[in-house]
């Protein structure tokens, strides 16, 4: 939306009389009775009728709402002309989120938001637990023997079928060493009200009977809720329920305690704290419970780089022995982020744990090592992802990401070629009508010792050694931000700066800077400032 707004170089929120003594600004700047030369005159006509163009749209409650809500594309929309002129922007701003709302319940009909699980169990035991008595007479015994022992598929589908009413599809089949099963589930949730919602389960298997189940959570105050599902399951044994109950409250602003309750086939008490913060995520639990009673601590560390790189570690001893895990993730695509993790265990023994989270996919490859503590499988299941990870990003995940990359700016390119040729002549055109002005600007702000700009570059600036072989794309700018320069003082608002007058885009889709180098009280100065930066100079 800062198209027209950039056009005047003023926020989106500039009052009438700023717009007016921009707009009396530009006209003396483009004004075509001040260019002799016939081919400035043309180029300075063009530009006051797009100024003028821009006053017309700003100016007018109406239009200035219609265009803060729908862009250029709202002014080219035809209907507006039945709209009452005496609406309030207020009014068509409302009229607008009505539309908003029809246009998202639309968009519910159509919205499924499938999750699914892949999980495939590897048993490479084979690796370490072998020993070479019992393959002496073996055929075949020098190679180990690694199995696929178990496999787990999940999917879920939702469908919208109101506002507030849901449907949800899911099922899953699961087989270990040759025998297997699955089961199929049918959820109907309702939101309530914006305290709560509840949700009726219906579910049958082919080891388990039909399924009964009713789920309900409430918001007791801002700052509290609770959970509650109970089910019936039907089976050769008879009726087994069960009922789960979690309570849950906020200790303070990054922190959640949670109570649990459970009755039934497997009963425990469960309570937990887990703090959730900008760069690290803890979580401390204790559970008292049949058959399984444990005590748990984890710690994960975010770190504030562009792939989300995680680093984790936790600790659980219970009735069932004691696991140690650590373990790291990463951000390798746009949708893709793939972790690993090592558990050292007693009686567990020794497992990496693989995973690939795709969108909504989630793809898990636990690999068994050994059933024994052995240093020798715990190297391996360290270092071997790490060393896997980094030939891997090196020669195939960062040349395919930078291909990617290519074709989409390539892409971009090609679709704004003419719209940005336009953009550069009409640039140039007004650098060229901004000469005189700029010279009696220069002049009286050398008489006061004030601000001149030196040089001013805007594009794409390359100073990182690891990105020295990518070209530097920028265009000189002095001539426009000078004619910026108002009482010594050069204000620009949070928006891209390709919009401003005499500017234009010369790396379209990559990251851009401005570079100012000025004068102020004969003294230079330098600065850099990013894309959609404010930037005010003289600093304060």
């Amino acid at each position: 939306h800062w198209f027209y707004s950039n056009s005047f170089s003023l926020p989106a929120q500039a009052s009438q009389e700023e717009l007016k003594a921009a707009y009396r600004r530009l006209c003396m700047l483009y004004h075509p009775d001040k260019h002799r030369d016939p081919e400035l005159k043309t180029q300075a006509e063009r530009l006051f009728n797009l100024v003028h163009q821009a006053y017309e749209v700003l100016s007018d409650p109406q239009t200035r709402a219609i265009y803060d809500i729908y862009g250029r594309r709202g002014l080219e929309m035809e209907g507006w002309e039945v709209v009452e002129r005496k609406r309030t922007p207020a009014e068509i701003r409302e009229e607008f989120e009505r539309l908003q709302r029809e246009r998202e319940e639309r968009r519910l009909q159509q919205r499924t938001n499938p999750k699914g699980t892949i999980s495939v169990g590897i048993d490479a035991t084979d690796l370490f637990d072998r020993y070479d008595e019992e393959y002496e007479d073996v055929p075949g015994s020098s190679f180990p023997q690694i199995e696929i022992n178990k496999m787990h598929i999940s999917q879920s589908i939702e469908a919208p079928l109101t506002a507030t009413d849901t449907a949800i599809l899911s099922g899953n089949l699961s087989t270990q060493n040759g025998n297997g099963g699955g089961s199929i589930n049918l959820a109907l949730r309702r939101v309530t009200s914006a305290k709560g919602w509840g949700e009726l389960e219906f579910g049958a298997g082919d080891l388990q009977g039909p399924l009964f189940g009713l789920k309900i959570f409430r918001n007791l105050t801002p700052r509290c809720f609770i959970t509650t599902n109970c089910a019936l399951q039907f089976s050769s044994r008879g009726v087994r329920p069960g009922l789960t109950t979690v309570l849950a409250r906020n200790l303070d602003k990054n922190t959640m305690g949670y109570l649990q309750w459970r009755w039934g086939i497997q009963s425990a008490m469960n309570t937990s704290i887990v703090r959730d913060t900008k760069t690290s995520h803890f979580t401390m639990a204790l559970q008292l419970g049949i058959p399984h009673s444990f005590m748990m601590v984890s710690y994960q560390h975010k770190f504030q780089d562009e792939d989300q790189t995680r680093v984790k570690g936790s600790l659980k001893a219970g009735f069932f022995g004691t696991i140690v895990e650590y373990g790291a993730e990463r951000k390798i695509s746009r949708h893709s982020i793939l972790g690993a993790t090592v558990s050292v265990g007693v009686p567990q023994g020794v497992s990496l744990k693989i995973k690939l989270n795709r969108a909504s996919q989630t793809y898990f490859f636990p690999v068994h090592l050994t059933d024994q503590l052995l240093p020798s499988a715990v190297f391996y299941a360290t270092v071997g992802p790490l060393v896997m990870y980094f030939a891997m990003h090196r020669l195939i995940i960062k040349p395919y990401l930078r291909a990617q990359k290519e074709r989409e700016l390539e892409k971009q390119r090609e679709s704004t070629a003419s719209d940005i040729l336009q953009k550069k002549q009409e640039a140039e055109a007004a650098v060229r009508l901004m000469q005189e002005s700029v010279r009696r600007i220069i002049e009286a702000e050398e008489a006061r010792m004030g601000l001149i700009v030196v040089n001013a570059w805007y594009g794409k600036f390359v100073n990182d050694n690891s990105r020295k072989n990518e070209k530097v794309k920028v265009i000189d700018v002095t001539v426009p931000l000078q004619c910026l320069v108002k009482d010594s003082k050069l204000i620009l608002t949070e928006a891209s700066k390709a919009g401003l007058p005499g500017f234009y885009d010369p790396c379209v889709g990559e990251e851009k800077s401005l570079k100012v180098l000025y004068q102020f009280r004969g003294v230079l100065h330098q600065v850099m400032s990013a894309d959609n930066e404010a930037l005010r100079i003289p600093k304060q």
